[in-house]
């Protein structure tokens, strides 16, 4: 009976032993921080759905100009199926290639889209078309929350990354958990340099 005490006391003492070490070294924030990070990068993924979702609409409405460029339309639905078809989940956010496809594909998208809207303005009896006005306004409304969106993922990842990297967290990181630091966006391809504006 003693024996049996004596073996329950030491795994109480181990087991309160592992909480306190586990409550001190940081396991508790980095999922906190893993929880955000996750969270942050549903909200691109929303917000790029809900771009992806006006596109038809607005190549219906396109399309309905007299003599409108096909080859637009067309760079614009191939970058719209390709961009919903590269999907990355909170579940492989870690992955940086499924990142950068993922990333890569959005940009091709950005800039399709970027493309019609200059396009649009040799048109002026689309430019006047209701429909069409008010397609473009969601969509760059969209592209703000786009903005938006990105802008905390990236610093929801700061956060993350430091609670990996730092001492003595960085421990519970690698050893326990074995995380590593997610992807994080880079600036796209010319954004540096504004596009020229012609008139």
């Amino acid at each position: 009976m003693r024996r049996h005490t004596r073996r329950f006391n030491h795994l109480a003492a181990f087991s309160l032993t592992t909480l306190l070490i586990l409550s001190g070294c940081g396991y508790n924030k980095i999922q906190g921080l893993d929880e955000e990070v996750k969270a942050a990068w549903s909200e691109v993924q929303n917000q790029y759905q809900r771009r992806a979702d006006l596109v038809p609409n607005l190549v219906a409405t396109v399309k309905g100009a007299a003599n409108f460029e096909q080859s637009t339309l067309t760079q614009v639905i191939e970058a719209r199926s390709k961009a919903t078809s590269v999907n990355v989940d909170p579940n492989t956010i870690n992955n940086p290639e499924a990142f950068k496809r993922f990333e890569q594909a959005q940009s091709q998208l950005s800039s399709a889209l970027s493309r019609l809207l200059v396009v649009v303005e040799r048109y002026p009896e689309l430019k006047a078309n209701q429909n069409f006005r008010d397609l473009q306004a969601q969509l760059e409304g969209t592209e703000n929350r786009i903005t938006v969106a990105r802008k905390r993922y990236i610093e929801s990842v700061a956060e993350y990354n430091k609670a990996v990297r730092f001492f003595p967290t960085n421990l519970t990181a690698k050893y326990l958990l074995g995380l590593d630091v997610p992807p994080t966006f880079t600036a796209e391809e010319g954004a540096a340099k504004p596009p020229p504006v012609k008139f």
